[in-house]
């Protein structure tokens, strides 16, 4: 299908879903609006209403195309066009009034992601990519850092929501990332930490315990950037398979360091 016909009205709609979620900041009350899904994972009425807004908007886009998407509205479809929605990416965020979180919308055909827009309604910025088309920040074109090591580098990750038997590896894999690297943030949505890799503002990010919505329209913004996404193995298994590494020229550096450190 040709996404350069529909890019305009889900750039458009996604962009009136964080101007929603934005507007309700200003009445958010936390005690009562919060509902908790599962340890430390919170959800509120604003991301129900931004993911039906969402849901209903991209249905008129293209009916074809089922959803994945976090608050579980639509059903997927199974080897075809599937929509793939984030309605609060950072909800932690947002419920103690922290202003960095985003809206994230992809479209993929089966494992191939063919569009991606991430906005960060507080700072107006609307990131976006096509596959093959290259990637951009409020319409200009972006691309990756060209910092080549290391130890010249500001790093991001997120902490996942399961404390499992792996956290361990990954509080020493953090030690590790924090005495190596020029830097290192934790901001609090996936999908912003990505556009950011994607803009060269992080030169790497990685996490585990991820999900589909969480990571959809990020990578393709960072491919597209120029830049190189994988899970934790090294392979192209990032948007399913719960683990994601983006980076720009230090990519391999970064999965070198996560190979001797994480057991996967």
């Amino acid at each position: 299908m040709n996404v350069t016909k529909i890019i305009s009205s889900v750039l458009e709609l996604t962009k009136q879903a964080g101007d929603f979620v934005c507007q309700e900041a200003q009445r958010f009350d936390r005690a009562r609006d919060t509902e908790f899904k599962g340890v430390n994972n919170m959800v509120s009425y604003v991301d129900k209403e931004s993911e039906k807004l969402l849901v209903n908007g991209l249905s008129k886009i293209l009916p074809e195309a089922g959803f994945i998407a976090e608050e579980g509205t639509g059903e997927p479809k199974q080897g075809g066009l599937n929509w793939v929605v984030d309605p609060l990416d950072g909800t932690t965020n947002f419920v103690h009034q922290i202003p960095t979180y985003s809206v994230s919308v992809a479209l993929m055909d089966g494992n191939n992601i063919l569009l991606g827009a991430v906005y960060e309604p507080n700072r107006q910025e609307m990131f976006h990519a096509l596959k093959d088309s290259g990637a951009f920040l409020n319409q200009k074109p972006i691309q990756v850092s060209t910092v080549n090591t290391l130890a010249e580098s500001l790093i991001a990750t997120g902490f996942p929501y399961d404390y499992s038997e792996k956290m361990p590896d990954f509080l020493q894999l953090l030690y590790t990332f924090i005495t190596k690297a020029h830097g290192f943030r934790r901001i609090g949505s996936a999908a912003v930490d990505l556009a950011y890799v994607a803009c060269g503002r992080f030169e790497g990010f990685y996490e585990y315990s991820l999900k589909p919505w969480d990571v959809a329209a990020g990578s393709l913004i960072v491919q597209e950037a120029g830049g190189e996404v994988s899970d934790f193995r090294n392979s192209d298994n990032f948007v399913f398979g719960g683990q994601i590494l983006a980076a720009g020229n230090i990519h391999a550096e970064m999965y070198q360091v996560l190979k001797d450190h994480f057991q996967i």
